[in-house]
């Protein structure tokens, strides 16, 4: 009487091993063609590869809340900015050490999202983004107005890149040693039980109360933990940019990274950097050709809410679910 039901669950578990392995083959050869950009790409390419990787990382911290715990937030690019504001003000400004800056810049980001997240995690749905977007700008003013400290509208600048990873090459791999192994953290924390937690919350909340579960706590952590993936891209921006300014901290870059993470696919992480590349690349590729970059890229990403809602990464998910799905009823 019990043979069937272990031996449904050997297939199950022979089943998820096999899609394991698969993963991660695909991440595996993901990582070898990242590592061997910089063998065909010129160093302009390189710094915009760069830039994809730093802010596929932002757009993950975004999807944290939006794709797990359901709830959109429009302050990221604040709790970004300042990261890199920190950073570049202890180096530049105060001459301290850069990487103690680094670190600060993430303290930082992660202290500015306890104080959002403590403020923000009772509210839910148009609420919690309409609040997000309120701090954010209080933030964005902040750097406007303090000239003595951010240097207003003229921003600052030089922060320095150590000479090991002063030359494109050296810095993108730099970057890809950090992002690699951050990405996988990000992906183990959303697919952890408490990930699991989260998804709870955001398919039920009041059920997840029921069951006995602290639903504001689980939010002020995946609230934090999320600032601090977003403080981590903060301080990689100010090493690649090294300049930070009020545009660094405004609406826009919250919008960005979040359009990254619908592009690519909500609730699917990899799919940030897939929307990263797509909306960095196409903006770059489309501005050498007219002013009016903004229209085709809003056409682009409007073509994909209608054909693809679930982002390319989610898309792609499906077709390949209903392919083996397909293929298992032939056999």
């Amino acid at each position: 009487m019990t043979s069937v039901p272990l031996s449904s669950e050997a297939a199950e578990r022979g089943g998820r091993q096999l899609e394991t392995s698969r993963v991660l083959l695909w991440i595996g050869l993901g990582l070898l063609a990242l590592a061997g950009l910089p063998l065909l790409l010129s160093n302009y390419q390189l710094s915009i590869a760069t830039e994809v990787l730093i802010f596929s990382v932002l757009a993950m911290s975004i999807d944290v809340l939006a794709g797990f715990a359901g709830r959109t937030s429009l302050g990221h690019g604040a709790i970004f900015g300042v990261s890199a504001y920190v950073a570049i003000y202890w180096s530049a400004t105060l001459g301290g050490n850069v990487w103690l800056g680094l670190a600060l810049g993430i303290l930082a980001a992660t202290v500015l999202a306890a104080v959002f997240a403590a403020l923000a995690i009772r509210t839910s749905g148009v609420y919690f983004l309409l609040l997000t977007l309120a701090l954010g700008m209080i933030v964005w003013g902040v750097c406007l107005r303090w000239t003595d400290v951010t240097g207003g509208e003229n921003g600052l600048r030089g922060l320095g890149r150590p000479a090991f990873i002063a030359g494109h090459v050296g810095f993108y791999y730099a970057v890809l040693m950090v992002v690699a192994p951050l990405s996988f953290v990000i992906w183990r924390f959303v697919h952890s039980p408490f990930g699991l937690t989260l998804r709870g919350i955001r398919d039920s909340e009041s059920r997840m109360r029921s069951l006995g579960y602290n639903v504001p706590l689980h939010l002020f952590i995946a609230f934090v933990a999320s600032g601090f993936f977003a403080g981590i891209a903060g301080a990689l921006y100010a090493l690649f940019n090294d300049f930070v300014s009020p545009s660094t901290v405004q609406l826009s870059q919250s919008v960005s990274g979040l359009l990254m993470a619908i592009t690519g696919g909500i609730g699917t992480i990899l799919g940030s950097l897939v929307g990263a590349a797509a909306i960095i690349i196409l903006e770059n590729v489309v501005s050498a050709f007219t002013a009016r970059w903004p229209t085709v890229l809003g056409l682009t990403f409007i073509v994909i809410m209608i054909f693809a809602p679930e982002g390319v990464v989610g898309r792609a998910r499906i077709l390949y679910q209903r392919r083996r799905s397909r293929s298992s009823r032939q056999q």
